[in-house]
């Protein structure tokens, strides 16, 4: 079984890998590199939180994410913006431990709620978030991105 960990600076490379296995799963290709991981997770002002799953020495799957708010609310919370099994692990309960990682991690640093989204299509993925007590959220509203 794999074991569930934060991330550490030598992770960085084979995390690169699993990131470019879930941009392919999804049809895009990863441009993220080494670097880019560096500065985000162990820069002066680290972006993302990390979780890695590993077995036998190999990394198996990742979990990152990154904080939000409710400002009005004075509630914090984390968004898994990425959750990753290999191919070959699939299926073996990596992925729930993966997310039971992140809820114990979001806990510990005080959030009131994590949120997840996955694409309507991907009937597996909403199982495994149903099964593991995410709720549908109706949607709040158009969400407009600008370049810079």
């Amino acid at each position: 079984m794999a074991v569930v960990r934060d991330v550490r600076a030598g992770d960085l490379a084979g995390l690169v890998g699993l990131i470019g296995g879930l941009a392919a799963h999804h049809g895009d290709t990863a441009t993220v590199r080494v670097a880019d991981l560096q500065r985000d997770l162990f820069g002066p002002r680290p972006w993302l939180f990390g979780l890695v799953a590993e077995e036998a020495g190999r990394l198996v799957g990742h979990a990152l994410l990154f904080p939000l708010a409710q400002a009005q609310f004075g509630s914090r919370g984390m968004d898994l913006h990425h959750l990753f099994v290999a191919e070959d692990c699939r299926g073996q309960g990596v992925g729930r431990a993966l997310i039971d990682g992140v809820l114990d991690l979001a806990t510990r640093l005080g959030c009131a709620y994590v949120a997840v989204g996955t694409q309507g299509e991907n009937a597996r993925a909403v199982a495994v978030y149903d099964a593991a007590g995410f709720v549908l959220r109706a949607p709040g509203g158009l969400r407009l991105v600008k370049r810079l």
